[in-house]
Parts: structure tokens; sequence; C-alpha cells
């Protein structure tokens, strides 16, 4: 890839800002940490190697990866890391075009950043390193791995991972005459729950649902109905050409968005999900949609006032398919010496450990990577103060791995999902009718693909 070709790529991978450019599986990573915001030169023991780690974790998941990197080096005397914070994903991709050769050693991407990562040729697959020490990966989370996993080769390790799941007000279900117990399972129940748990006293109303218009939802809804989102195995057994959305499966999730608008069990909250999360801790809608890493956000948001349901992602009657995994990875760059990577390399697999993932799960809400993990006492402890999180480890269990759940793989994904998110809007505000909203979009998005792979061929 050439030069140009690359600042190009990148131009069109950071264009399309938006609402959803700052978050992946829901969670915003826009909140400043503890962390450095510049590369600086960290002052380091003699004779160890430096490794630089751009991450975009913000607030308490910053302190989270300023905790294990701490940890990491008081653990040895061969290797330093230095964490650094680079506002949001979009923006440490933007600092990592202007770095150029003087880069990180390694940066944490969205998962949606994947196919840019492997274009741009900036990295070292750690299909690589795994290979050279015959590094056993069995143990590592087989829908996770299924992401990050190209043309048979791990380009990336899993780092922050997260699933959509449906979080409900049990006392409300109580009140409205379901049983707590028996969450919807499909968009018809969704549907059917959310207009018998709308209720209106005097000017307040309670609504039965309120979802964000956020395009990995909509991403969501077209896996469990085993669709995708592009051609060629949604990007997989090839490099995708054109957006696959304007579909029946497509068609489904905006004409069901919009009847639950329509008929005013749901209310339009807009595009942030930190606004669904808001209403739904204070008891102004009754069920919402969002990433299991917001679990504690929403239990110490909603406290005592009432008790907190979790469940499984509604997916149309009769239909079985599973959910996309959401979230980040740990990218090694070419860009530093060998011994610098072979570093880089030696921390990643120490931050994947079981003791690590245990403690990563549990000061940040999102999946262990590791199976092994979910055996350490204090994970073990965690979980049964909180069983909700058991909805969401079940849910990653129970969605097979295929290529609409292994998910799209294109070079434009933030600029597709601010599309597909225009569109939503469009339709629930009645702007436009669902099949011209999709017609529209997966215009748009073939048009963006078209684009980058010719900066890429």
């Amino acid at each position: 890839m050439t030069l140009t070709a690359l600042l190009l790529a990148l131009s069109l991978l950071a264009g399309c800002g938006g609402s959803s450019g700052t978050k992946s599986g829901g969670t915003d990573t826009t909140t400043p940490s503890g962390s450095q915001t510049q590369q600086q030169a960290a002052p380091q023991s003699s004779g160890k190697i430096k490794v630089v780690f751009w991450h975009a974790m913000g607030g308490k998941n910053g302190e989270a990866v300023d905790y294990l990197v701490q940890k990491f080096n008081n653990s040895q005397d061969r290797i330093q890391v230095e964490a650094v914070y680079q506002g949001t994903y979009d923006e440490s991709l933007q600092k990592m075009k202007a770095a150029g050769t003087d880069g990180p050693t390694m940066i944490q991407v969205y998962e949606i950043g994947s196919r840019f990562m492997i274009d741009s040729g900036l990295i070292t697959p750690i299909q690589d390193f795994i290979d050279a020490e015959g590094y056993d990966i069995s143990d590592l989370e087989p829908n996770i791995l299924g992401y990050y996993t190209f043309d048979g080769r791990l380009y990336s390790m899993p780092f922050n991972t997260s699933t959509p799941i449906v979080y409900y007000n049990k006392d409300a279900f109580r009140e409205a005459g379901l049983d707590p117990e028996k969450p919807p399972k499909t968009m018809e129940e969704f549907h059917e729950y959310a207009k018998k748990l709308t209720k209106t006293e005097g000017t307040d109303t309670r609504y039965g649902a309120g979802i964000a218009w956020y395009g990995w939802f909509f991403e969501q809804f077209l896996a469990v109905q085993g669709a995708h989102y592009v051609d060629n195995d949604n990007g997989r057994s090839a490099r995708a050409t054109r957006a696959t959305i304007n579909t029946p499966e497509g068609l489904k999730i905006m004409e069901w968005l919009k009847a639950m608008i329509d008929d005013g069990s749901a209310i339009n909250l807009g595009r942030k999900t930190s606004d669904t999360q808001a209403a739904f801790s204070a008891g102004r809608i009754a069920m919402t949609l969002d990433s299991t890493a917001v679990l504690s956000t929403i239990l110490s948001g909603v406290g005592d006032k009432f008790e907190v349901g979790t469940a499984f992602l509604p997916r149309p009657e009769g239909v079985e398919g599973g959910v996309i995994i959401g979230g980040a990875s740990v990218w090694i760059t070419n860009t530093r010496p060998k011994e610098e990577q072979q570093a880089a390399w030696e921390f990643v697999k120490w931050l994947v450990e079981p003791e690590q993932q245990a403690e990563w799960s549990i000061r940040t809400g999102y999946f262990p990577v590791r199976k092994s993990a979910y055996e350490q006492e204090v994970l073990k402890e965690w979980h049964a103060e909180r069983p909700q999180f058991t909805t969401a480890i079940e849910q990653l269990h129970a969605s097979a791995l295929t290529t609409a759940t292994q998910g799209a793989v294109i070079g434009t994904f933030p600029q597709a999902r601010q599309i597909v998110e225009e569109a939503m809007e469009a339709v629930v505000l009645g702007q436009k009718t669902p099949e011209q909203a999709l017609a529209d979009a997966e215009a748009q998005i073939t048009k963006g693909i078209e684009e980058y792979n010719m900066t890429v061929q």
C-alpha cells in the first residue's frame, strides 16, 4: 500500500465522525482518564525494553488499563510498558497516521477498524508470534477469536469485548402483570410487552421501551436473523464490494422500530446510549438495549429504585441466530524494532492470562477473552453478586459462529454506522419509508466501500 493510498484510506475512515465514531459495543470512550495524552519518553531502568501502548479507554476503563500496565511493569524487570491515552478510537488512528514510523509499539483498535488495520501494512499479525512459539489459543473464547480471524489467521489479540442485551425493570413487569422471570424472547413479544408496560399518570408517561438509534444494534438484529451486512459472506470469503442491508431482514428491523414509536410504546431518545441509560435508570422506560459492558453502570444508576433484569437480544419468531461481539483488540505494529515487537507480545500474552482477564472484567464489565478466567474465585464472587451478567455469558456461548455472527469486514465501517443511524432516525421521524431509507443507506455505504477499495487495490 503506498503512502498516498494509506493517507486517503485513513481520511476516509476518520471522515466518518458521528455519534458512533467514538464508541464501540455501546461504550463511550471520550472521557479522559489519568493516562498521558501525549507520547512522552518515560524514565526507565537501564537495559529495559520500552513498549508504548496507545489506547482509547477513558474514565474508569482507562484507570483499569493503567492498573494492569503498572502491575505488569512491577512483575518483571525486562520490559517497561507505557500506556498512552489517545482519545477516541478515531482520534487514535489519526495520530498513528501522523506519527508514521514514530508511532507506538502496539495500539488498541475498535473491532470495526480491523479491515483498515490489515490493509494499512503497518502491523505484524499476532499469528506470526503464535506460530513462532506454538502458543496455545484453545482456551480463548472461540466466538471472540472468530471476529478477529481473517483467512485463518489471527491478526490482533482480543482485549475488551461485549455484546448487546436487553435490560428491563422487573418491578414494572410485576406491576403490568408480566412475569419478571420471563422476559421477551422475540421482537414480536418485545413490542407486545412494551405496550403493556407503557403507563401514563397525569403528565408523566413511563414508556415500555427506549432504544438508541445506534448502528451497532442494527448490525446485531441482522446477525440474529442470520443476515449479512455486506456481500462475500460479510467480507469474510473475499473483500466486500457492496452493502446488503436493503433486504427483508433489514426491513424487519426498521418496521419494528417504527411501529413501537408510532403506537407510543417506545420513546425516541435519539442516538446516544447514554440517554437511554439515564432514562432507564430513572424509571422513565421499562426496557432498553445496551452493551453488557455497562451493566455495572446501569446497576449503580438504578440503585435500589427497582430490580434490574437482563435478557438475550430479541429476534423474529422462529429465528435462532446469534450476536456479534463488540469492543476492541490489541495490534502490534511493524514500524518498531523486532526486539520491541517481541516485548509487546510478552505483554499481550500476560494481558490475556486468567488472572488479568478476571481483574479486567471486574474493573470494566467487559467479557474475559479466556474461558478459564471464569474459574478465578474473584470473578465467581463478582458474578454471584451480579447474576444479571450470567445472561451475557450464556448469550455469547449460545451464539453459533457463522459469517453472520463473525461480523462484517469493511474499511469504512464508522461511516457505514453513521449512515445507518441517519436512516433509522429518518424512518422513526417519518421522513422516509423504511424501504427508501434502506435503499439510500445501502447505496451510500456501497459507494464508500468502492472508494475505499480503490485506495488499497
